[in-house]
């Protein structure tokens, strides 16, 4: 397996270094080979040669298996500009279609739902990644003025929708929960009447093809209810980008914040190169103090490895992360873990000979 590693702004390579750390110990019990290539991308990276990407940087990552991110975020760079000049691009020129994005509450972790626990925060947000508002397509008319005009176009294609949705069910089909398989539609298809109708009727023809799948909808503003008061009820959801957006850092929330919250940027075809990334940021306030949680980072290591070929790998960094938060933390927050950045990373290696 060839990773490519940039560990970004802030944080991203304290965390990363703890998620590296995890890969090397695991490959030794699960008897699997890899290398790593770094890449210096990022705020310093920008600030130093004012490019974000080299011009064949998208070229040059394509020949790697898979692409772990540490963070990207710097106080020094106004906002937007890594954001859409890394990671945005990244995600439209390697083509990963689907922000796959676990919300998942593991034992030991707070929620701020009363009377929530583990089994019911554990679903499945499949986040359409290359179209809608992302796309970029609007402008201005006579801009800074009193008369201003700016147009902001969502894009939605057939093509889009229908493999995002296909890929969807078929996850739902594999993750095959035994409460139910269950795949919930969110959209808003009362009002956004052109292109939630292509959403809806792209999802009533593939949902034919998966009759072992429930086929469930909701609006977008249900669904956040729904996710607040009854998280138990659902399996996976799919939906669109902006939506996505919204509802995965909602997701977060319930699953104990961001510090444990962890997503993939997948391009599922033969041949394509995927991101795996935790949802933190650089919390550059708290950059070489050796206290930032890297749960989130190891737990983006076992997406990787679970979608790069080494399922039984994953499964077991992801029991692992679950076996030290439940018996060895304090809490998730910076400085407040009961351990160090290190230390926590080195409690999970220990923990994968024990699962």
């Amino acid at each position: 397996m060839k990773i490519a590693v940039i560990g970004g702004d802030g944080t991203g390579p304290e965390v990363t270094r703890e998620a590296l750390k995890v890969l090397e110990s695991v490959s030794k019990l699960e008897n699997f080979e890899y290398t790593t290539t770094e890449f210096p991308f990022g705020g310093d990276h920008y600030l130093k040669t004012g490019e974000i990407l080299p011009a064949n940087a998208a070229e040059t990552l394509r020949a790697f298996d898979a692409i772990f991110l540490g963070a990207v975020g710097h106080p020094d760079v106004k906002p937007g500009v890594l954001e859409k000049g890394l990671l945005l691009e990244l995600r439209f020129q390697l083509d990963q279609y689907i922000n796959l994005r676990p919300v998942k509450l593991y034992p030991g972790v707070e929620t701020p739902l009363a009377g929530k626990g583990p089994k019911d925060i554990d679903f499945v947000v499949v986040r359409e990644n290359t179209e809608d508002m992302y796309a970029g397509v609007g402008g201005f008319l006579k801009k800074n003025t009193p008369d201003e005009v700016a147009t902001q176009t969502a894009i939605y294609t057939r093509k889009g929708c229908e493999r995002v949705i296909r890929w969807a069910f078929e996850y739902t089909r594999k993750r095959n929960n035994p409460k139910g398989k269950r795949l919930t539609l969110v959209a808003k298809t009362n009002v956004l009447t052109f292109g939630h109708d292509l959403v809806w009727r792209t999802w009533q023809d593939i949902a034919k093809d998966y009759p072992d799948v429930e086929a469930d909808y909701n609006h977008v503003d249900a669904c956040c209810m729904w996710m607040v008061k009854n998280p138990e009820y659902y399996d996976v959801i799919v939906t669109t980008n902006m939506f996505g957006d919204i509802i995965t850092d909602l997701g977060a929330m319930i699953q104990g914040g961001m510090g444990v919250a962890a997503g993939g940027n997948i391009n599922p075809d033969q041949g394509g190169t995927s991101m795996y990334e935790p949802m933190g940021g650089s919390a550059p306030k708290y950059t070489g103090q050796n206290v930032i949680n890297p749960i989130a980072a190891i737990s983006a290591m076992g997406m990787l490895l679970e979608h790069s070929g080494q399922p039984e790998a994953g499964a077991r960094v992801l029991r692992a992360i679950e076996l030290v938060t439940g018996t060895k933390m304090k809490g998730q927050a910076a400085g407040k873990m009961g351990y160090s950045t290190t230390e926590v990373g080195d409690l999970v290696c220990e923990a994968l000979t024990a699962v």
